[in-house]
């Protein structure tokens, strides 16, 4: 399987940059250490799930993803698309979540739109992703509901890659598990 063969799975959005897979390596490396990550990596192997050294893969893709989490392969970091050591960290943490949930539940189905929808809406609200300052720098300004509308943004993009999901099948997608999904803070005891 290539790496981009991977990423429709679940696709952290492109950051426009370019490091080479060494150095991305390297940063993948530090990003272990971060508490956030020692946590998930934690809650996932606690969920019956191991991840190795090979678990985090540094690779050039053609796609317009920053990397993405592929069932049973681990997760991708897109190195020609990363810029610093804060978009590395914010990819794995990203892509964590969606391992964590891959590992928890038994029957997730990544063809399944909704199942889809429900990890990403996790992964968008519980990483950061949406954080205001990073919603600054991709150009969105807005004081109020920012964060629910940066996921709902976000997961729409995501979901619409998945190959099996219609815009139409993704909107109806997101709308049926949004209450559920978005209040589903584990492993967190509530979104950080």
């Amino acid at each position: 399987m290539s790496p981009d063969d991977a990423l429709p799975n679940s696709g952290s959005t492109i950051n426009r940059g370019s490091m080479t897979v060494e150095e991305c390596e390297r940063m993948i490396h530090k990003s272990m250490k971060r508490p956030m990550v020692k946590f998930l990596m934690e809650s996932i192997e606690k969920a019956g799930c191991g991840i190795g050294r090979s678990f985090f893969k540094a690779v050039e893709c053609d796609r317009e993803f920053s990397g993405g989490y592929c069932p049973g392969e681990g997760i991708l970091v897109c190195s020609n698309h990363m810029r610093l050591q804060d978009d590395v960290n914010q990819v794995i943490i990203h892509e964590l979540i969606h391992a964590y949930d891959d590992c928890r539940a038994a029957n997730l189905d990544w063809s399944d739109c909704a199942h889809h929808a429900c990890s990403e809406i996790r992964a968008g609200h519980l990483s950061g992703d949406c954080h205001y300052k990073r919603e600054l720098l991709r150009k969105f300004i807005k004081l109020r509901g920012h964060e629910q509308e940066c996921v709902r943004r976000r997961v729409m993009k995501s979901v619409l890659s998945n190959p099996y999901c219609s815009e139409s099948a993704a909107k109806d997608a997101m709308a049926s598990v949004w209450d559920v999904c978005y209040n589903d803070t584990s492993p967190f005891d509530r979104a950080p």
